[in-house]
């Protein structure tokens, strides 16, 4: 095992093993970068959150209640509506003063995501930007 020749050596075979050098620093760089990486992998923020029970909110009288059936029906507070009575009503829902009124979203669960999302883009484009979705409690 010889790496290098004496100037007197004449034999001219080509070296034939192979030269580890590059291949150890590769992977100490490796192992290098894994170790500075993996303690910001294992971060988490540790949270004591509250603990609460869910209670029945009432709506406000200024909220809006839009429902959406499992046919894709649209309701504003209980009266069938189609998409222009829509976009006039959350228009006029949006100049209402001193605060603009929450639109409490009650959605079938058969309704198809695309329906949900275009009638949240129409109440964001109107300017009514308080939205949540009521649901109904788990029974046990």
């Amino acid at each position: 095992m010889a790496f290098g020749k004496l100037p007197g050596d004449s034999d001219e075979q080509p070296l034939s093993e192979i030269n580890m050098i590059p291949m150890i620093d590769v992977m100490l760089v490796l192992l290098i970068v894994f170790m500075i990486t993996a303690p910001l992998l294992t971060n988490a923020v540790k949270l004591d959150l509250p603990e609460a029970s869910s209670q029945v909110n009432q709506p406000k009288q200024e909220d809006v209640v839009l429902s959406i059936d499992g046919a894709g029906k649209l309701y504003w507070n209980d009266q069938e509506v189609d998409e222009a009575a829509l976009i006039t009503q959350m228009t006029k829902a949006s100049e209402a003063k001193p605060e603009i009124p929450e639109i409490q979203l009650r959605i079938d669960k058969s309704v198809e995501y695309g329906t949900i999302a275009k009638v949240m883009a129409l109440a964001s484009q109107q300017g009514l930007h308080k939205i949540a979705f009521v649901s109904q409690p788990e029974s046990e």
